[in-house]
């Protein structure tokens, strides 16, 4: 078998490496000709370059996931945590599950394909594959995955493809060379309908599912996290679980399908910790189900694969991917599983949460750290998404930038070549560290409530998760979290695309036409005797008998969870971390093109170019977050000129620009005069004020300011509603 073949040689290769390592040392390279500095010698270095600036505060980096980056990592501080003796693919697999990396096997590209019409979706899949995707990756619309039929759907191909029946998978399927390259299909919460669909498409095409490989993977707990319901109860999507493990098992050994999935916690604004340990929860629970039901450990965790996001912290992701590796590995030997059954399935895909609407090309380069982040973590496949996922379904440009990202990476960055890149380094290894107590810390809290499900129940996990949400609006509102092209650096001659919004109601009514004509002449009675025979014993053979009978997805669904009880929880809602700032622009977008008016701010500059300049500039950016018309100058040199071209200009606020040494002089006389000309507007000073003279400024008129310790949002969402944006 070739799974046999590719272990013997990890094996062999891991053999190989470890005799190469013990058998002598490397020789010492004499650096005789530097002095190497002590840590005291270095800080104090560091804080002559800051010039007075606390060196705590400015060298050291806090993340949401509660870990301090350090402004140097040494041998000397993580000599105890090297690797020294565990090869790839060895061990906990830290290192990785193959010996050698992705030399003889490169990872997956995974390019998402979503046309609506299963005609269409089957032109783009083969179009991808030519292309280089090596992955048929399937991304179903919500009615599909949730089992409604089209015709009954409210959103036909929101999110992707429209499969109703047995005729529409085989639509999307032929053609494709399932022996060769691996299909994904994310199924929502139960996989028996869709895997009865695929298996009855192949038998009619005169194919077994023998050879198909991938994943065609449920998530129940996800999907219930993601809508806050699940039509029937969670005993009951563990039968289905246990019923596609068990037939997958038997007939499609290389398929997997149970898809465990961290997007709905990631767009949600969860940090990486939470993150992983909601899913290593989730995937246990699954565990303790599959086994409940009758199957080996070995043949539960070999059914189970995992789905990251990876985020915008590059050197958190490497280390996450790194560190959950190892926690799986614990877990599933905890279980009793083999050392083949810990080795853990790593899908990924950029973080949604981190794309953004405005200057969406940014999201280009935001998609190419997070796949190389992914790659040296040692990713097994990864989806890169097109730019501009946020804002409709990519088309033949967005799709080919976002495959040819990977392409390149493989053919012309050489990253098929190094094994386990970042192992050794000092920075990554305390990294990882840091990741597996944190994950595990959490994991183990989860696992004292009960677990995911009574955790999910009682509200802890997205109460947590909220919590970190507020934390990110928060750190974006006052720009420690920038957001290049909407809180920082914003294009304001940009034009947003186009949504390209589909004709739902044209394709609604093609894909009914297509149902209808295809259901025409099926026999009703032997489909009602198929489905009679799946209410009575859940399997897949028995829901590919009934597809293949003519029953719909729909039909399928419901004979499999009907008065099987329901489930609820809280949903956890996504969000993206520019979406306010987005709405505050867009908000003075609307007023403008509707009053052709807008929010004037005039810039009161005071003395020549070089004593105003830097702080007007960082008062435009600012204020141009928001859309706002800044009203420029080169300078007054006195306050009377400029309070007469403040008057002038008939601004909706004022801001005095000018430095530190000079306002003591300039704001009690020019703040009076802005208020006496204009009663209605705001007066702002750039820069922050002493302690000493906030009291003398608000006296004399400064009724905020504008700094870099200052919230830009609030800020920028008074000066909307003053000016009537906001009702």
């Amino acid at each position: 078998m070739p799974e046999e073949k590719e272990r013997s040689s990890d094996e062999e290769l891991q053999k190989l490496l470890k005799k190469s390592a013990d058998v002598e040392d490397f020789p010492d390279v004499p650096l005789d000709e530097f002095t190497p500095p002590t840590d005291e010698e270095w800080k104090a270095a560091c804080e002559a370059l800051l010039k007075g600036a606390p060196f705590e505060k400015k060298m050291f980096t806090k993340t949401y996931e509660g870990i301090t980056f350090d402004p140097m990592y040494t041998r000397k501080h993580t000599e105890e945590i090297l690797p020294k003796s565990v090869m790839p693919g060895m061990g906990d697999y830290l290192r990785g599950v193959d010996a050698a990396g992705y030399i003889g096997k490169p990872w997956g590209i995974a390019q998402a394909c979503d046309e609506t019409l299963p005609s269409e979706n089957n032109e783009l899949l083969r179009h991808e594959n030519d292309k280089g995707s090596t992955i048929y990756h399937i991304v179903l619309d919500s009615a599909s995955r949730a089992g409604i039929d089209a015709r009954q759907a409210e959103k036909v191909g929101d999110t992707g493809t429209s499969v109703t029946t047995v005729d529409d998978m085989h639509t999307l399927l032929t053609g494709l060379d399932l022996k060769k390259f691996p299909l994904y299909v994310y199924a929502g919460a139960n996989a028996v309908p869709l895997l009865a669909l695929v298996a009855a498409a192949r038998r009619a095409a005169g194919e077994d599912m023998a050879n198909v490989q991938g994943i065609v993977g449920a998530d129940p707990i996800g999907a219930l996290v993601t809508d806050g319901k699940l039509p029937a109860s969670l005993d009951a999507h563990y039968d289905s679980l246990a019923a596609a493990a068990r037939w997958a098992t038997a007939n499609a050994p290389r398929l997997r399908t149970v898809f465990v999935r961290s997007d709905v916690y990631s767009s949600g604004g969860a940090n990486d910790v939470q993150e992983v340990a909601s899913v290593l929860a989730t995937a246990t629970a699954y565990l303790r189900a599959l086994c409940e039901r009758g199957l080996t450990i070995d043949e539960a965790a070999s059914q189970i694969a995992f789905g990251f996001s990876m985020g915008a912290n590059f050197f958190l992701q490497i280390a996450k991917l790194r560190a959950v590796r190892p926690i799986w590995a614990q877990i599933v030997k905890a279980f009793g599983g083999s050392a083949e059954a810990q080795k853990m399935r790593i899908h990924a895909r950029p973080a949604l949460f981190f794309k953004t609407i405005y200057d969406p090309y940014v999201n280009m380069l935001r998609n190419t750290t997070e796949i190389f982040s992914g790659v040296v973590g040692g990713i097994d496949s990864f989806e890169s998404a097109p730019f501009d996922e946020p804002i409709r379904k990519g088309d033949e440009f967005s799709r080919r930038i976002a495959r040819n990202i990977q392409i390149m990476l493989q053919e012309e960055f050489g990253l098929l070549q190094p094994i386990d890149p970042a192992g050794g380094s000092w920075a990554v290894e305390t990294l990882t560290r840091q990741m597996k107590e944190k994950i595990w810390e959490e994991f183990q809290s989860i696992e004292k409530q009960g677990g995911i499900v009574e955790a999910l129940r009682s509200g802890t996990v997205q109460d947590a998760i909220a919590k970190v949400l507020a934390d990110r609006f928060k750190s974006a509102n006052l720009r420690k979290d920038r957001i290049v092209g909407n809180n920082m650096y914003p294009n304001m001659t940009e034009t947003l695309l186009e949504t390209r919004a589909e004709d739902t109601a044209a394709l609604k009514a093609q894909r009914t036409k297509d149902i209808d004509a295809y259901l025409s002449d099926i026999d009703a009675k032997h489909r009602d005797e198929a489905l009679a025979a799946l209410r009575g014993a859940l399997s897949v053979e028995n829901a590919t008998e009934a597809a293949l009978a003519g029953a719909t997805i729909a039909e399928l669904m419901n004979a499999v969870n009907e008065g099987k009880g329901a489930e609820t929880v809280t949903a956890i809602a996504p969000h993206r971390w520019s979406e306010r700032f987005e709405a505050l622009r867009r908000r003075t977008e609307d007023y403008k093109a509707e009053k052709n008016d807008n929010v004037k701010i005039f810039l009161a500059n005071m003395g020549p170019i070089p004593q105003h300049k830097a702080r007007a500039d960082f008062t435009t950016g600012f204020l141009q977050v928001g859309a706002f018309e800044v009203l420029t100058n080169d300078g007054f040199k006195t306050v009377e000129e400029a309070a007469e071209a403040a008057r002038a200009s008939g601004a909706d606020a004022v801001v005095i620009c000018s430095t530190d040494a000079t306002y003591p002089e300039i704001v009690p006389a020019l703040a009076p005069k802005l208020h006496e000309v204009l009663p209605n507007a705001r007066v702002f000073l750039a820069g922050a004020a002493p302690k000493d003279l906030l009291e003398t400024y608000k006296e004399a008129g400064i009724d905020e300011y504008i700094s870099v310790r200052a919230n830009c949002y609030e800020v920028l969402e008074s000066l909307q509603k003053k000016k009537g944006m906001i009702a």
